[in-house]
């Protein structure tokens, strides 16, 4: 495959996963320092407030007096509005569904590298660079649980041992395969993570418009996820570039684990 059609293949993929979810003009592109790759990793800006101006002020116009009373003085303070239960139970079932999701992910590669690299020793490189951003995920979400005390998933052993064996799996059905493997898993948690941003950019944009401060917690939460997809994309595209497409039959292996993605999904987020 030539390079424009490549170019041309990734841009279509992302487009269908990020439409939902668009990228604000603020955002800094950069490389992906192992394999070059285009990524666009969130960062919120502060707003800056210009101070009053120092000026002479006009004998026309004397500068209104300083605000008297308690209660100008609370109105001025940023205001944070509180979670409902729902918005609680939404942060609490994402947490615990990413940190499942990416714990499945570095088992995939560990089960599958092994095999995959005997056969093809110019892969090792790409599968430890898959595999460690994987590892970076899973400590950033297990770190996340643990700071808000939100309950891990009770069938994380289930999900273990499955994914285990679906690593050793497809890659014992050769490199194709284990890259379907990739591509199936990936655009699944790049559509899950899109979903998650989107529901939380609504939920702070409304805050804003009632007049209440998102809190930096938050901000720094969208800006983990938009990284983390952003990587996960990377994948894909690494996948699909090795032929993932070649597998066969390779509409029935990534809708089957894309099928079961999604169940795994919808468990973990209630159980």
């Amino acid at each position: 495959m030539s390079p424009a059609s490549r170019v041309l293949l990734r841009t279509a993929r992302r487009t269908a996963i990020l439409r939902a979810c668009p990228v604000s003009s603020s955002l800094a592109s950069r490389s992906c320092p192992q394999c070059g790759l285009s990524t666009v990793p969130a960062r919120r800006l502060a707003a800056v407030v210009s101070g009053p101006s120092t000026g002479a002020t006009s004998a026309s116009a004397p500068p209104p007096p300083p605000p008297s009373g308690p209660s100008s003085t609370s109105e001025a303070k940023p205001r944070r509005k509180p979670l409902t239960k729902e918005q609680r139970d939404f942060l609490s079932s994402a947490l615990r569904v990413n940190q499942t999701g990416e714990l499945a992910a570095t088992l995939i590669y560990a089960a599958q590298t092994p095999l995959v690299v005997r056969q093809h020793p110019h892969l090792r490189p790409l599968m430890k660079h898959m595999y460690d951003q994987e590892v970076g995920h899973l400590k950033t979400f297990n770190k996340l649980i643990a700071k808000h005390r939100v309950r891990p998933t009770a069938l994380y052993p289930l999900w273990s041992v499955m994914a285990t064996g679906l690593g050793w799996s497809t890659a014992f059905m050769g490199r194709e395969a284990a890259m379907a493997c990739t591509e199936a898993v990936e655009t699944e948690i790049g559509t899950h993570y899109n979903g998650q941003i989107r529901e939380l950019l609504e939920m702070t944009a409304q805050w804003e418009e009632e007049g209440y401060e998102v809190g930096p917690e938050l901000g720094e939460l969208i800006t983990t996820l938009r990284r983390i997809r952003d990587e996960e994309l990377e994948h894909l595209d690494h996948a699909v570039d090795n032929d993932a497409k070649k597998a066969e039959p390779h509409w029935l292996l990534t809708g089957v684990i894309r099928l079961g993605c999604r169940s795994a999904i919808w468990v973990s987020e209630r159980v």
